[in-house]
């Protein structure tokens, strides 16, 4: 929101956190939309709350499809158990 912060990274890192600022500079635009006179503090905590909110919804469904995962891989290796024990046919 046209302001400039100088901060500390590696090189590894800057293409990261350069596209990080521009995403928080764009949720922080499409909070303030028309109104100018919001505290940019105010949109500041709003745009990380809701980026918070996002990665909190993300971490969830990962876990879901982790506990997919395991349960999958689980009904897996007992058929394929259950298959092991099965006398060998001529």
């Amino acid at each position: 929101m046209d302001r400039d912060y100088s901060v500390g990274c590696s090189p590894e890192e800057r293409d990261d956190l350069v596209a990080a600022a521009r995403m928080l500079d764009q949720r922080m635009r499409d909070i303030r939309g028309n109104n100018r006179m919001a505290a940019i503090e105010r949109i500041a905590v709003l745009a990380a709350l809701n980026l918070a909110h996002e990665l909190q919804q993300t971490r969830h469904q990962g876990g879901a499809l982790g506990d997919e995962f395991d349960r999958t891989l689980g009904d897996l290796e007992r058929k394929l158990g259950t298959l092991a024990e099965l006398p060998e046919r001529a």
